[in-house]
């Protein structure tokens, strides 16, 4: 197969729906074999990958399953996508502030004002934010630490691209979702320092508003809203963050080393 990441092979984790397999077929259509990752293996096969592994990324034992069974089927790794995140959890205030938000909505389209004040931290129970931590954050890490494991053991060089957020720089978002994905930055730039001498790239890419199935939770007034804000007058198509992913994962990103890609439309500069 050619294309610009023939005789690669990749894993992508959240690769079920949205961007994840929208990822899961730009590198398949830039040439690479890839391993597409989710919580079922049902989920990951709709992608069209080809090898589907079911992974739960908020456990460590599970993600070094998953790189060990895509290295054994593809014999090498070259590229991984920490794509997995999840924007709320039971337990965090998510039902507290959206009733909040309608009622603001609904008392705002009435007499012109509201009093009601949209609260979620206050809400937010331990578990709660834990549980987007352990996926947006510590499932980065994790799947970081086990591809660079393996490149280490085999002596190749690879590219790792991380999904964070416009939510990071402009702290639009819930507390444990902005905290992770600023996070997620951090952790690109220090690893991006400590394995560069063994030839391995970390990127980030910082997807704006973007039409997933995520975004189908969430009240159509926040969307206009959103919308609204973005320069370019819309939400991102799965396919646009996509080609970023596939941007940095290639030899023509082979200088761009701890950086952050910000596919935002305007909506936010970093």
């Amino acid at each position: 197969m050619s294309g610009r990441l023939a005789g690669r092979a990749a894993i992508v984790t959240g690769a079920g729906r949205g961007i994840g397999a929208a990822i899961v077929a730009r590198l398949m259509a830039d040439g690479a074999q890839v391993a597409a990752v989710d919580l079922s293996a049902e989920a990951a096969a709709e992608s069209g990958a080809t090898l589907a592994l079911a992974c739960n990324v908020a456990d460590s034992a599970s993600v070094a399953a998953a790189v060990k069974a895509a290295r054994e089927a593809f014999g090498r790794l070259d590229i991984a996508v920490a794509n997995a995140g999840i924007g709320q959890a039971p337990n965090d205030g998510s039902e507290q502030f959206y009733g909040a938000m309608a009622r603001r909505n609904a008392e705002l389209a009435e007499s012109g004002k509201s009093e009601v004040i949209v609260d979620q931290l206050i809400h937010m129970e331990d578990a709660g934010w834990a549980a987007v931590l352990a996926v947006n954050l510590n499932g980065t890490f994790y799947l970081c630490r086990e591809f660079a494991r393996v490149l280490a053991e085999d002596g190749n060089p690879g590219s790792i691209v991380v999904l964070s957020s416009t939510s990071a720089q402009s702290g639009e978002g819930s507390a444990h979702y902005c905290a992770s994905k600023a996070a997620v930055i951090g952790l690109t730039r220090q690893l991006a320092r400590e394995l560069a001498p063994r030839r391995i790239r970390i990127n980030a890419v910082a997807p704006g508003p973007t039409n997933t199935p995520v975004m189908q939770g969430i009240p159509a007034e926040w969307i206009a809203s959103m919308e609204a804000s973005v320069p370019l007058g819309r939400m991102a198509d799965p396919a646009e963050i996509a080609a970023s992913v596939a941007f940095l994962a290639s030899d023509e990103a082979s200088y761009v080393n701890g950086s952050v890609l910000v596919a935002n439309g305007a909506s936010y500069f970093f």
